[in-house]
């Protein structure tokens, strides 16, 4: 029976890498999922529940902080980190969370570095464009805040002006995480 399950769950994971990688949704999503603001790749929609729990609360104010990490694996897609970081101001949008009370904050650490090279060094290091930088312009556009581990920019001898000017350096991604946490943001690990 494990066989049985677990020969399933390798088929079911082929499909839904193939559609990743071609970047399309599965048909049974494509007629139904929604993007409420950001509409930049098709994984960055939300699929409309009816009736759903724990709505926006209108006496909170939504504080979350994304951790990014991973390696460049496809350098001419946009990393999925960035795309997980649309989806979930999408998700809080569609939850009702107006903008103004949605605050997000993005820590990039460890090889992922490489993904905010700004074109230059990207072009240099990889020999294209960099595809994540227009991704990081519309989330900054709206609102989200994005910090880079010194100590790993340090260790990769990757230097600010080296990296999208939309990105604040911070000493380490480890007290980012602290900091933030005591300014009451609640950490999500989207890099799993």
């Amino acid at each position: 029976m494990k066989k049985i399950g677990l020969a399933c769950l390798v088929i079911f994971l082929g499909f839904s890498l193939k559609a990743i990688a071609q970047e399309e949704v599965p048909p049974h999503i494509k007629d139904h999922i929604t993007y409420p603001v950001l509409d930049f790749h098709p994984f960055v929609g939300v699929m409309p529940i009816q009736d759903p729990a724990l709505m926006y609360d209108s006496t909170l104010d939504y504080k979350v902080v994304l951790d990014l990490y991973g390696r460049i694996r496809d350098t001419t897609a946009i990393h999925q980190t960035f795309l997980e970081v649309a989806r979930t101001y999408n998700l809080g949008i569609a939850t009702g969370v107006p903008a103004e009370k949605l605050h997000i904050a993005a820590v990039i650490h460890g090889g992922l570095v490489q993904a905010i090279l700004n074109d230059q060094e990207y072009q240099e290091k990889y020999g294209k464009p960099n595809p994540n930088l227009e991704a990081i312009k519309l989330l900054h556009e709206v609102g989200v805040k994005f910090y880079v581990c010194g100590q790993s920019m340090g260790f990769l001898n990757v230097k600010e002006e080296d990296i999208s000017p939309l990105i604040h350096p911070a000493i380490s991604a480890k007290y980012s995480f602290v900091s933030l946490d005591q300014q009451g943001y609640t950490y999500l690990n989207i890099s799993n």
